[in-house]
């Protein structure tokens, strides 16, 4: 519970810390794949090889979810620490404060390959470097979640600072899949000739002022203004994982979660691929679309809030799946219904909005009260470890989204061949109903949520 009220610029504050770390993941989503390994016709030059492990795996697969697997397991040993901390500034911001610059630098190695042209070194480059990336952005984005519930009082507090935060994850992903475009401009006003040069100087640019952002919380937030100072935690790490598993009703909203990033790593990482392959646009529309989404759900939020207070937060979730699958079954058949392109594209883009704003706002909130009540109905306040359990199986979702897309691409991703990003819309549309199954589960009013 807080001392003070978080103010309005402090909530702003809180926000920006947000946008930065946004910018940084999304442009490791969005670019990855297509900076490595482009489809034909981007003026990119392809820096990994193609082919299988044991006859099965291509190596995109294997590559892109390395990254993710050992920052996952990282999760909750950062959780508890910060839980155990007794740092007289706060549990939280010193460990925010250290993981910026790391992030920063392993975000444009990432993109900094050994070899301009495909290489085995690029692949193992690749992989240490994402390792690197993902473990320091975890440092920063685990205590920075978790003053979500320390921050807020009550359910509605919790809402309005969790809509902030997806304001500020929405502007973090409007700057980052606008890569192509800072690109195009480079080029055309710096007359820089070399396509990747173009791209990597965008992403590295985009690097640093995601690592300006995540500073701006650390310097306006005093902990020991806002937070009640509390006792730290002392259950072992495992013990303290245990003890979040044994929550029935927190089971529920990870399986959902789960699936539901699964499913949303699949279109971030194929959306330059749609647009390309199935619709044969440019891929500058790329964020036009993304700006058409953003805004529209931003449109959205007062809507949410009100509906939360009438009829709750599952019923919205719950319909927020359900848009997404049929916007996934309309991915399959893209490029193929009676009307332009253009018209697809935006179509999808537009209902896309109203899943994107209830599924940024009301899953975090949801966790801060399981979190809160638990603290309540406890003692043990372990909201850092709740938070970490949640992005350990977000990174384990986006790990297999990232692989499964990757794989998927074998069954074809160019224009004229381009079955395999077909597919990935299938696999979307079934990872989004099975997170409406299981979330349908999930108890909103229950008392000790055990």
């Amino acid at each position: 519970m807080p001392i003070e009220k978080l103010p309005f610029k402090k909530q702003v504050s809180y926000a920006c810390g947000m946008i930065g770390w946004s910018i940084m993941v999304n442009v490791i989503t969005v670019m990855l794949l297509y900076f490595y390994l482009p489809p034909k016709g981007s003026g990119l030059v392809s820096l990994i090889p193609q082919f299988l492990i044991l006859g099965v795996l291509n190596i995109r697969s294997v590559i892109t979810p390395s990254g993710r697997l050992l920052d996952a397991f990282i999760d909750p040993y950062i959780a508890s620490l910060t839980d155990k901390s007794k740092n007289p500034k706060g549990r939280r911001i010193p460990f925010m404060k250290w993981a910026i610059l790391p992030a920063m630098v392993f975000c444009c190695l990432t993109f900094l390959p050994m070899h301009l042209g495909e290489s085995l070194p690029n692949v193992w480059w690749l992989m240490i470097m994402l390792a690197a990336f993902y473990i320091s952005t975890t440092a920063y984005v685990i205590p920075y979640n978790a003053l979500l519930p320390e921050l807020t009082e009550t359910s509605e507090e919790k809402v309005k600072l969790s809509s902030f935060q997806q304001v500020g994850f929405v502007i973090g992903i409007i700057l980052s899949s606008a890569v192509n475009n800072y690109a195009d401009w480079l080029q055309k006003y710096l007359h820089i000739a070399s396509r990747d040069s173009a791209v990597q100087y965008s992403v590295w640019g985009l690097a640093v002022i995601g690592g300006l952002t995540m500073l701006i919380p650390v310097l306006a937030i005093d902990e020991r203004k806002y937070i009640v100072a509390k006792q730290p935690v002392h259950l072992p790490m495992w013990q303290s994982i245990r003890k979040t598993f044994r929550q029935r009703n927190f089971i529920y909203y990870l399986v959902s979660d789960f699936s539901y990033y699964m499913a949303l790593t699949i279109i971030s990482s194929g959306l330059l691929f749609f647009v390309k392959s199935l619709l044969r646009l440019d891929e500058s529309i790329g964020v036009v679309l993304m700006i058409v989404m953003v805004l529209g759900s931003l449109l959205f939020y007062p809507l949410i809030n009100y509906l939360t207070k009438r009829i709750g937060k599952k019923p919205l979730v719950l319909t927020a799946f359900a848009v997404l699958s049929i916007i996934f079954v309309m991915v399959y058949f893209l490029g193929k219904f009676p009307f332009s392109p253009k018209a697809q594209a935006f179509t999808l883009a537009i209902m896309a909005t109203f899943p994107l704003a209830a599924l940024g706002i009301l899953p975090n909130a949801i966790l801060a009260e399981i979190a809160e009540n638990e603290t309540r109905a406890t003692g043990e306040n372990r909201e850092g470890m709740f938070f970490a359990v949640k992005f350990l199986f977000v990174k384990l979702a986006q790990t297999l989204g990232l692989g499964l897309f990757a794989y998927l691409t074998i069954f074809g991703k160019d224009p004229g061949n381009d079955f395999g990003l077909r597919l990935s819309g299938a696999c979307g549309c079934v990872l989004c109903l099975l997170a409406m199954l299981f979330f349908s589960r999930f108890r909103e009013k229950v008392g000790s949520l055990q």
